[in-house]
Formats: C-alpha cells, structure tokens, sequence
C-alpha cells in the first residue's frame, strides 16, 4: 500500500491521497453486547482504545457509501476481545449471518466487502 508522503511526491493531491489510504477515527469505545447495540463504526480505519468484555461494533451495509472491494480496518488496542459484527442479515467469511467475528486484544482486522453485506476478514497474527 502506498504511504500519503509517496503519494503526495507523485502529484497527488493531498486531500486526495487522505482519501485514497482512508481516514482514522482513533480513542473509540466499543459498546453494547449485541449486533444492535454495538458501535457502528465511523470511518474506514477505526482505532479502538477502550474494549470491556464482550463489547463490539458493527460494519457499516453496503451502498452508497460502502461498495464493493472497499476495505474496513479496525484495530483493537483494548484490554479484551472485540466483536465486530456484519450488518443486519450481513455475513463475514463463513460465519452464519448476524455472527460477529472476534477480533483479539493486540490485533488488527482488515474487512473486505466482497458482496451486498458481505465481508471477507483477515486478523492479523
């Protein structure tokens, strides 16, 4: 993946290169222990500081906004667990419908939206 500075040497606009690598929200607080009660995530790179005992958040669904190939990364720089959870009759890899993936204590989750709430994940090692 390009850095901004690399972009930004090659003629890009800076605003543009922002938007081209995505645009952190950072200091979240995961809430809720459900798929409606969990965060809905604000931007495209989500830093989460704050994540109590089976807390989450939840992809955004696809549309206008959120299509086909874009990428969601969240980051989980909190004491526990994670749950990320799909959309409302979303999907994530194999998991049934509806089903949050967990992402650990310590880790990063790349999301790939690979169909109309869809998701592919990746948790990082």
């Amino acid at each position: 993946m390009p850095t901004q500075a690399n972009l930004i040497g090659s003629g890009c606009p800076p605003l543009q290169c922002r938007a081209s690598l995505g645009f952190p929200t950072s200091g979240l607080t995961a809430t809720g222990s459900t798929q409606g009660t969990a965060l809905t995530l604000p931007s495209d790179f989500n830093i989460f500081t704050t994540v109590a005992a089976s807390t989450g958040a939840i992809l955004p669904a696809t549309g206008a906004q959120i299509q086909v190939t874009d990428t969601i990364i969240v980051v989980n720089h909190g004491a526990s667990a994670l749950n990320v959870y799909p959309p409302t009759g979303g999907t994530i890899g194999v998991l049934a419908a509806n089903t949050a993936l967990s992402v650990p204590s310590g880790k990063t989750a790349w999301f790939l939206v690979v169909g109309t709430n869809a998701f592919a994940a990746s948790v990082s090692a």
